[in-house]
């Protein structure tokens, strides 16, 4: 980020299932003072998706994900370098934990499920029109990264279904109306 006064901080479990290192730009503050509650409460919802994902995977280490907090500029940077589409995007995900290349942690260390970045402008524009609260919007937009970090995609019906339906319980646990209802799109379609 261009900022050189970003925050870095880490929001997580106090039971230590998992963890987010996150970086922000400081207009988050400003733009949705809760986003540091909201990321907790996604982490909490989020708990039992990423337990299941890991005991399928034969691990029960304790998970970290790298969480950028930015503006659309980076995020569009992010988008064009990783992916060639040079237009900002709501969220992506870049997931690490399942690539073959990346071994596992050490006994005792945290998983590294990847990282997730979300695009403040983007996030707040798309609640503003969908009539959404943006924390709201803004839950729902993290879950649905951290569920693409555990191998979750909506690249055909089958999976857009299994994915939205999982979304929709997690976030109903968290007092969040279906967001599939308001026929949001997650981005470009293919983050």
């Amino acid at each position: 980020m261009a900022d050189e006064a970003e925050l870095s901080e880490r929001v997580a479990d106090p039971g230590g299932a998992w963890g987010f290192e996150v970086t922000a730009d400081p207009a988050w503050d400003a733009a949705l003072p809760a986003w540091r509650r909201v990321v907790a409460e996604v982490g909490a919802a989020a708990r039992p998706a990423l337990a299941d994902a890991l005991a399928e995977a034969g691990t029960l280490a304790p998970v970290e994900i790298a969480l950028l907090l930015a503006g659309d500029d980076d995020v569009r940077e992010l988008n064009r370098d990783w992916r060639d589409k040079d237009a900002a995007t709501n969220v992506l995900s870049f997931a690490t934990w399942w690539d073959d290349d990346c071994p596992p942690p050490p006994p005792g260390a945290p998983l590294i499920l990847g990282d997730i970045a979300v695009a403040r402008e983007t996030v707040l524009a798309e609640a503003e029109a969908g009539g959404l609260a943006p924390e709201h919007h803004f839950a729902h937009l993290l879950l649905h990264g951290v569920l693409h970090l555990l191998g979750y995609d909506h690249e055909d019906a089958d999976e857009a279904h299994a994915m939205e339906t999982l979304e929709t319980r997690l976030l109903a646990g968290l007092g969040i109306a279906d967001p599939h209802a308001a026929a949001l799109l997650h981005g470009d379609g293919d983050d």
